[in-house]
């Protein structure tokens, strides 16, 4: 049954968390037919009136360094059933790609991003709002990981960027938002029992249609 009104969830986390694999868990099992992934990542500010050198300072672990209003108004669109070119990051010129991405309205949206729980504007367009909460070694292993192999990094580069940027950033502004999850999940992509619940809630919603909104209280 297709819903009237789309179900938006958020999941947010600290870098490296497994905010990720629970958003990829989730999706699997419902494919493209029912579920559009919104990720946080590809609204970065366009720089591209910078010059080089100076988007080398960006702190993309700042909630200002997204384009948090474009992010809004296209989570909006979705909910309107209309379709949205959503745009792209270039790592290599830190700055917006020309390219973008059209994604199609689906009767569940998940917005996944470090900080998608931190705009108060942007919460109040979920349904149901999830932490990823996982332990500070683990989150900068798969970091340093993911940094060298993906991104082409040194091991000291990420450190030190680390040490200065991300862990500050998160005590500051991420771990905070914890308080406004619903639902906290300990070890992401590795917790099998809160990603089979969250499957659960939503194969309820496509199945129950609208009825859900009335019969069931999924909001904070």
């Amino acid at each position: 049954m297709k819903v009237d009104k789309p179900l938006v969830i958020g999941i947010a986390g600290g870098s490296g968390s497994g905010k990720t694999s629970v958003t990829n868990a989730i999706y699997d099992v419902f494919k493209d037919n029912s579920v559009a992934v919104i990720g946080q990542d590809f609204y970065y500010k366009d720089q591209s009136h910078l010059r080089f050198e100076e988007r080398l300072e960006t702190n993309y672990d700042h909630p200002l360094a997204f384009d948090t209003d474009l992010l809004v108004e296209h989570i909006q669109m979705l909910l309107n059933r209309q379709p949205i070119e959503k745009p792209t990051y270039d790592y290599t010129q830190h700055t917006r790609s020309n390219e973008t991405v059209m994604i199609e309205p689906k009767d569940v949206i998940i917005v996944e991003g470090i900080l998608v729980l931190e705009d108060v504007a942007l919460r109040n367009l979920m349904d149901i709002k999830l932490f990823v909460d996982t332990d500070a070694d683990l989150r900068i292993i798969r970091r340093i990981l993911r940094d060298i192999h993906e991104r082409g990094r040194s091991i000291d580069s990420v450190v030190e960027q680390y040490l200065s940027v991300v862990r500050p950033m998160h005590n500051q502004f991420i771990e905070p938002t914890k308080k406004y999850a619903d639902i906290i999940v300990p070890e992401g992509g590795k917790n099998k029992v809160a990603i089979d619940l969250m499957v659960t809630k939503i194969k309820t919603i496509l199945d129950k249609g609208t009825e859900l909104y009335y019969d069931d209280d999924i909001k904070s």
